[in-house]
C-alpha cells in the first residue's frame, strides 16, 4: 500500500507500507478515493501547529469506499463515505453536553493521529458517514470542509437583505460566501490575494474587493475565514453596531479593541469544527440541493502520484481546493 509519509517538518515523500491489518468488528476498512488538501495538512507540512505530532501520515479530508466492514460495524461493503476526521471520548463533561467538537480528549487525523492520504485505512464505523447516490464525489469532498461552515451559521441569523462580509476566500471562505448568498443576504468576499477573488467572481451575484476597497463601510455579519492577526483586526472594524463577528479562520493572537465592541454591542463567537452528525447531515442536504453550486470552489484534481505537484499549487495560496485523486493507479 502507497501512502504519504512526514517524517518532519518539510520533509514528505510517498512510500511502500504493508497492506493495513485486519480489522476489529466495529471498524471498516475504506478504498480511498479523493482526498482534500486542508490548511491545516500545509501547516502540518511546514511545522506549524504546536500539537502536530511526527512522523504522521496527513490527510483528512477523504471520501471512500468500504471494502470491508466489520460485524459491528452496521454498514455495508460499497458505499461510498465521508470520514470524520476528529475523534471524540463520549465520556467528558463537553461530549456529555453535546459539545463532542471541544471534546477534552479529541484528537484530529493527519494532525496527531494518522490520517488517510494512503490507498487505504481502517477506521472505527463511527467515524464515517455515508454519501448519497445523488451527491457526485467532486461534491461529497468538500462535505466535511462545509460542515464547518454549517456549524459557524448556527450562531448567526443570515436572511434575506442581511449585509455579510466574508473575510479571506479559502476553501472555507468561499463556502461561507456560497451559503450566504444561498440564503439571500448581500455578500462581500474580501482577500489580499487577487487570485482569490477571480474564483469567488464565478460564483455570481457577490461583490468581491480588497480590504482598502471598503474603508468605513460595516456589516450586520462577518464571517472571518483567513486566520490571520491582520483580518480577524480588520473583521472587527467591519461589524455594524449591534452586529456579529464569527472567528472561524484560527490564529494565535489579535488585538481586540474593548471599548468599540462594548459601545457597539458586537457579539463574536469563536467556531471550531463541527456538531457529529447534525453539521455532516446539513451539509450533505444543501450539497443535494441542484441549485448550490461548489463547483468552483475546487481548482484541480490531480493524480496521487503527482502528489508534489498538488501539495505546490496548494501552497501558492493561488487556487481553491486541490483535491487528490486516488483512484487513479500509481504505477
Amino acid at each position: 500500500m502507497l501512502e504519504l509519509h512526514i517524517e518532519k517538518p518539510n520533509s514528505m515523500i510517498m512510500r511502500s507500507v504493508e497492506t493495513v491489518p485486519s480489522l476489529m468488528d466495529d471498524e471498516v476498512k475504506l478504498e480511498i478515493m479523493y482526498g482534500g488538501i486542508c490548511g491545516s495538512d500545509l501547516s502540518v507540512l511546514k511545522g506549524k501547529i504546536k500539537h502536530a505530532i511526527y512522523p504522521i501520515r496527513p490527510g483528512h479530508e477523504l471520501l471512500g469506499k468500504i471494502t470491508e466492514a466489520g460485524s459491528k460495524s452496521g454498514l455495508d461493503v460499497g458505499t461510498k463515505v465521508i470520514v470524520v476526521p476528529n475523534t471524540y471520548c463520549r465520556e467528558c463533561k463537553y461530549c456529555l453536553g453535546g459539545k463532542r467538537n471541544i471534546c477534552q480528549h479529541k484528537k484530529s487525523f493527519g494532525i496527531n493521529i494518522n490520517g488517510g492520504f494512503s490507498e487505504e485505512m481502517i477506521i472505527p464505523a463511527k467515524y464515517v458517514m455515508p454519501v448519497p447516490d445523488d451527491i457526485s464525489d467532486e461534491e461529497a469532498i468538500l462535505i466535511e470542509p462545509f460542515s464547518v461552515i454549517i456549524h459557524a451559521f448556527r450562531k448567526i441569523n443570515v436572511t434575506k437583505g442581511s449585509s455579510v462580509a466574508v473575510v479571506g476566500c479559502g476553501t472555507e471562505g468561499m463556502l461561507a460566501t456560497i451559503l450566504a448568498k444561498h440564503l439571500g443576504a448581500n455578500v462581500t468576499a474580501i482577500d489580499i490575494n487577487t487570485k482569490k477573488l477571480d474564483l469567488v467572481e464565478e460564483l455570481g451575484a457577490v461583490r468581491s474587493v480588497q480590504h482598502e476597497d471598503i474603508e468605513g463601510e460595516t456589516f450586520d455579519i462577518v464571517i472571518e475565514a483567513a486566520g490571520t492577526k491582520k483580518s480577524v483586526e480588520q473583521g472587527i472594524q467591519l461589524v455594524d453596531s449591534g452586529g456579529t463577528l464569527v472567528l472561524v479562520g484560527i490564529t494565535e493572537e489579535a488585538n481586540l479593541p474593548v471599548a468599540h465592541v462594548v459601545r457597539s454591542e458586537i457579539t463574536i463567537y469563536g467556531s471550531i469544527i463541527y456538531d457529529v452528525p447534525e453539521d455532516f447531515q446539513a451539509a450533505i442536504e444543501y450539497l443535494r440541493d441542484p441549485e448550490f453550486d461548489v463547483r468552483p470552489v475546487i481548482s484541480d484534481i490531480i493524480p496521487f502520484k503527482e502528489y508534489t505537484k498538488a501539495f505546490e499549487r496548494a501552497l501558492t495560496g493561488d487556487f481553491g481546493k486541490i483535491v487528490i485523486d486516488f483512484k487513479q493507479e500509481v504505477i
